[in-house]
């Protein structure tokens, strides 16, 4: 594959587009792919969709836990918008290529979600030990205003997390080749592709990406092991059942999510093989957000019960309507709803 790019002052030839291997295959397979891919992305928003109207539609619901599992499942629907769409343009298209620019912006993007969503699991576990723990202070310690407050915090502080290094990236010299065995733009494959060795930005990342992983995993550890810890004194069996079912869907998100980046980001990308890259980036970006909806409807009581209201009268709706243009003028907010409950519930 030869190098597209332009020649710079010193007249070395730097590159202006890459080119994202991808899963290469046949046509045939690739077709079958694509048709997985998109209705898993389908399935994917509709099913975290579902769970933000709901969260947003049922006042009962506007507490800080269910605040939170909303900006989980808004966060899922961002994360899975950053790979997805250029995946399945990836498949369909000849050259497979991306800008620089692009490629950049999807680095960027792609890594501050997953740093969103690295704070977000830890605040979700403070969450629950306050609710156990301290269930006596915590309307008093975690209300909707502080909440809201430690979200947007969350995000915020995700998106400042990486602008710096990814400028010092863009400043190495990529000369060519400028193939990317993935199908993201991921710091190892592009460090891989600089012309000169950048053992310091490489080894950067690591650090940044470890102690980033490592601290709010072992914060969401500590939590849930005092948690743990007060719910075995609990005496009776039905107060122990309901605390653990409380921790359960969350606990599984947490294994889901640090599991897959544990095996990428803790040590420096280049020592991964490139399939091993794919495989679990696919996972964690793709996969776990399709998953995650499920854990939460069904193993939380209150979203399922919301989302089979939501359900019962979105279809009572329906059938006042004879005709479903009828149904879509008059209810238009309700319509894409109906058809992402069905599928959720």
């Amino acid at each position: 594959m030869g190098v597209t790019g332009a020649m710079n002052m010193s007249g070395v030839s730097t590159v202006t587009e890459f080119i994202l291997l991808s899963f290469p295959c046949s046509r045939e397979v690739r077709v079958v792919l694509v048709m997985l891919l998109f209705v898993s992305y389908i399935l994917t928003v509709m099913r975290n969709g579902a769970i933000v109207c709901a969260v947003k539609l049922d006042r009962r619901l506007h507490t800080p836990i269910y605040i939170l599992l909303a900006n989980f499942s808004l966060l899922e629907i961002c994360y899975i918008n950053t790979t997805v769409p250029n995946m399945l343009n990836n498949f369909l298209s000849e050259t497979k290529a991306i800008s620089f620019t692009a490629c950049f912006f999807q680095f960027f993007y792609f890594f501050s979600m997953g740093i969103t969503e690295t704070l977000l699991l830890p605040l979700m576990a403070f969450d629950r030990y306050l609710a156990i723990c301290q269930p006596l202070h915590y309307p008093i310690i975690m209300n909707n205003h502080l909440c809201m407050n430690l979200v947007a915090l969350c995000w915020v502080t995700a998106f400042l997390c990486y602008p710096i290094p990814i400028y010092f990236i863009t400043q190495l010299p990529f000369c060519g080749p400028n193939t990317i065995d993935h199908f993201v733009c991921d710091p190892g494959p592009l460090l891989a592709l600089s012309c000169i060795p950048a053992p310091g930005i490489e080894l950067s990342c690591s650090i940044l990406n470890s102690l980033i992983i490592f601290i709010t995993f072992f914060f969401i550890l500590g939590s849930y092991t005092v948690v743990l810890r007060a719910v075995l004194c609990v005496p009776s069996a039905a107060g122990r059942r309901k605390a653990f079912s409380t921790c359960g869907s969350h606990l599984a998100v947490v294994s889901l999510f640090y599991g897959s980046i544990m095996v990428m980001y803790i040590s420096p990308t280049s020592g991964n093989p490139g399939g091993t890259q794919k495989i679990v980036t696919l996972f964690y970006s793709s996969v776990t957000p399709l998953i995650n909806p499920l854990i939460y409807s069904l193993w939380n009581k209150d979203v399922k019960a919301v989302l089979r209201k939501i359900r019962m009268c979105t279809e009572i709706r329906a059938n006042e309507n004879s005709r479903v243009g009828q149904d879509h003028k008059i209810f238009p907010h309700f319509f894409p709803l109906k058809w992402s409950l069905f599928i959720c519930i």
